[in-house]
């Protein structure tokens, strides 16, 4: 990791610069198998999945015995810790219900708004390198609670055509049943698109490569909603000079094991604290199993000092971390000035893992510096709101007048017309 010592707020923005990606060519690459789908359905849906995936389905569809299956091959203390994580996950989400408004404006004008559940609800769970079942938990319990009615699961198989049994039992768990034998850019088109056998969502949710995010930005285009403009893991870890070396290791290395593209940034108070870091980087990085990832992604991570609490802020914001870990003895004075993070972990013994699994919080999060516009997935991403009104003839008495106005402003005859007729009306 490079490291720059107090570095200007000029520079920051080119210190801070997330892996290149080459776009364009993943487009390419990304658009003729949307296509292909599109045109093909389920035919073109197993070719893809023949040539991408290298398996051959007989079914895309996960069957009941599968599902059944999948619970004895699943240990049965890691059942009671997915059992405590979506208790955690549950009870977070569920306060987060809001009540229906509804409010008199001005005299005979009731305006009022209410959440409903989006309809059709597609859930992308890589299973690649490293299945992640949590994503069930993070995007089945809020889908389930805000009422969808449809929730289609998509994740790609091993070679023999069988789900990660994890995955089938959290699935299971949470009352998911429909599961496609899908994965990559193909099972966003046969979500986006329908096939004579899938029905079409209107939103889709979960994290994947580089091209499983093409596909998604690109389906969202002419298709199905996505939940977020989303890029490679990310973590900013920010520490003084007492927060243990060990812990922020641990907690860069956490992200960095994601794949060659994540990015880790740590931001201490002095040079002492990130050599001290980065020793113990070094050897944490000789007992992982994925450490070739994680050096991968540690090429492209820097290191920043930065002993001026205010300067440290600017360094947070400009960045907008998908995940910030604060272990710093004025970690309430930062905590007040941060307008840009996905997800926020306070104090010693709070790493980002916990939010990743357990805590509550929900794990999909705005990345590649989208934390500055965007917010993490939550019950309200499975939800849209619906505004009504309904005026009465004293109301529309008052408030028609100030209407005709504006539209006859505006050049809108026909709009104000749709009020003076009605006006007319009430003086016969």
């Amino acid at each position: 990791m490079k490291t720059y010592d107090r570095p200007k707020e000029k520079e920051l923005r080119e210190i801070l610069t997330r892996p290149v990606k080459d776009t364009e060519q993943i487009e390419k690459i990304v658009m003729p198998i949307l296509d292909k789908v599109r045109r093909g359905g389920d035919h073109a849906l197993r070719k893809c999945a023949l040539e991408y995936d290298h398996v051959t389905l007989k079914d895309l569809w996960v069957s009941e015995k599968e599902i059944l299956e999948a619970r004895d091959q699943v240990d049965e203390d890691l059942k009671e810790a997915i059992k405590i994580a979506a208790k955690n996950i549950t009870e977070f989400h569920e306060a987060q219900k809001v009540d229906d408004l509804e409010m008199e404006v001005m005299q005979g004008v009731v305006c009022s708004r209410k959440s409903v559940p989006i309809q059709r609800i597609g859930l992308y769970v890589p299973g690649g390198t490293a299945p992640l079942f949590s994503t069930v938990l993070m995007l089945g319990i809020p889908a389930k609670i805000a009422g969808c009615k449809q929730i289609i699961l998509a994740s790609p198989t091993n070679r023999l055509g069988k789900l990660n049994p994890v995955i089938l039992y959290t699935a299971d768990l949470i009352g998911i049943k429909k599961i496609l034998k899908v994965g990559g850019a193909h099972a966003i088109a046969a979500m986006a698109y329908g096939t004579e056998s899938i029905t079409s969502v209107d939103k889709i949710f979960g994290p994947g490569n580089q091209y499983v995010t093409a596909a998604k930005q690109l389906v969202a285009k002419d298709s199905a909603a996505i939940d977020m403009p989303a890029g490679p893991s990310e973590v900013m870890v920010v520490v003084d000079e007492k927060a243990d070396p060990d812990f922020a290791a641990a907690d860069l290395l956490s992200q960095a094991e994601h794949g060659v593209d994540s990015q880790v940034v740590l931001v201490a108070t002095s040079k002492n604290s990130v050599e001290e870091i980065e020793k113990c980087v070094a050897n944490q990085l000789k007992t992982l199993p994925r450490k070739d990832i994680a050096k991968e992604a540690l090429k492209h991570s820097v290191s920043i000092v930065q002993p001026d609490l205010n300067a440290m802020l600017d360094v947070i914001n400009e960045y907008g971390p998908e995940h910030l870990i604060i272990n710093h003895k004025e970690s309430k004075k930062l905590l007040k000035g941060i307008v840009n993070a996905g997800s926020v972990f306070i104090g010693p013994y709070t790493p980002e893992s916990a939010g990743d699994y357990a805590s509550g919080t929900n794990h999909t999060l705005p990345t590649n510096g989208w934390a500055k516009s965007y917010s993490g997935v939550s019950l309200e991403s499975f939800q849209k709101k619906i505004t009504y009104q309904e005026i009465s003839k004293k109301g529309i008495k008052a408030l028609g007048p100030v209407i005709e106005k504006m539209a006859a402003a505006e050049q809108l005859d026909a709009h104000k017309q749709a009020v003076t007729i009605r006006l007319n009306s009430l003086k016969k």
